[in-house]
């Protein structure tokens, strides 16, 4: 079958031949892969700035954000069979005994580090034609969200922000008195808006995560290089939030725009900015990193009066990677909020569709916001 990989040794990408797999254990589940998205770390990976072959490989097959439908089962199986659709879940538990996020399934919040991830760290990914896991790994997807189901892994970024936030926000009053929520881990709020909340980038991560935030009943706004007006600008207003162009309002007139800022999400990686934005956060607020800066050097910023506001303000500064189970679930509800409520951006993000054989082009060149390969 065939696979994108990446091989470190010798800085190449290639398409391979590998064998199919097979199911080995009872719990074992083969899925034939209908899509993969492209993200900025498979970019990254493709420039070998990171990425790791599981060990006495050497070459690495990449790909996390995966939509599959289940082939064959093992007999052990009891939540999948034959034709149902299915994502997976991409970090794997740690083996160390004493670890006890891993060992209750959590190893999102592992305390060695020696977890593994696949088609990242240590274990193969999901750009290939066949894959066989566990079933404890995998997600089911209902048939009728086919169209969007590979934007499931991408969104789990801001679920899994959504669900910390609101739980580490129950320490004050942070209930709206005008409206009610649900008792849902995402603790969707279901009319009127309370809180305020600004996400950095209009990447599909940004996207994806304002839409999560906008249908969680925050006011939402979305901070981005774009100018006003630009195509992503409209895809913003088309979700019922709010699009600010930095280059029409700078940093320390966001309050102006937005009021209180509650929360922010930040999905650029870009740290001077994430810290300047910091600085305008209001009373009670939780500041959600999600990016991964690259080492590009030390950066100048006024750390006394950071942490004094931080101190004066009771704010919360959070950071988050990978995601639980409880997050794909989360990710799988709001898809199908999204497609109903907003059908035109949820098409707008998918920008790009590439067959295996055309990987180089979404993986090394190719524009836009969401670029999927495809299984023939």
């Amino acid at each position: 079958m065939r696979a994108v990989a990446v091989f470190p040794g010798s800085r190449e990408v290639g398409l391979i031949d590998l064998p199919e797999p097979t199911i080995e254990r009872p719990t074992d589940v083969k899925l034939r892969m209908l899509e993969v998205g492209v993200c900025g770390t498979d970019r990254e990976i493709c420039g070998f700035h990171y990425g790791f072959p599981p060990e006495g490989q050497d070459h690495l097959v990449i790909g996390h954000e995966a939509l599959g439908e289940v082939v064959e089962v093992g007999p052990g199986v009891k939540g999948f069979k034959p034709g149902e659709l299915a994502v997976l879940t991409v970090r794997r538990p740690c083996d160390v005994a004493e670890c006890a996020s891993c060992k209750v399934g959590r190893q999102d919040f592992c305390y060695t580090g020696r977890f593994t991830e696949r088609g990242i760290k240590n274990r193969h990914g999901f750009m290939t034609e066949m894959v066989v896991d566990d079933e404890q790994y995998l997600v089911p997807v209902p048939r009728h969200l086919r169209d969007v189901g590979v934007m499931v892994e991408p969104l789990t970024i801001a679920e899994k922000a959504l669900i910390e936030v609101w739980q580490i926000q129950k320490r004050l009053p942070w209930e709206c008195p005008h409206a009610g929520h649900t008792s849902a881990s995402s603790a969707k709020i279901e009319a009127g808006v309370c809180h305020h909340a600004l996400v950095l980038g209009a990447g599909p991560i940004g996207l994806l995560g304002a839409m999560a935030f906008r249908a969680a009943g925050f006011s939402t706004f979305v901070y981005s290089l774009e100018p006003s007006g630009s195509e992503k600008a409209r895809l913003v207003e088309s979700f019922e939030s709010t699009y600010i162009s930095a280059k029409d309002t700078p940093i320390d007139r966001l309050m102006e725009r937005i009021g209180t800022i509650d929360v922010v999400y930040e999905a650029t990686g870009a740290s001077r900015l994430s810290f300047e934005v910091l600085a305008q956060c209001g009373p009670n607020a939780a500041f959600v990193f999600s990016g991964v800066p690259g080492l590009r050097g030390p950066v100048e910023i006024n750390t006394d009066l950071l942490m004094r506001r931080m101190v004066l303000n009771n704010q919360v500064l959070l950071g988050t990677v990978n995601a639980g189970r409880d997050a794909f679930e989360a990710a799988i509800r709001d898809l199908e909020v999204f497609k109903r409520r907003w059908p035109s951006a949820m098409r707008a993000l998918r920008t790009g569709e590439f067959p295996i054989e055309k990987y180089r082009e979404p993986l090394l060149g190719a524009a836009g916001i969401k670029n999927v390969i495809t299984f023939g």
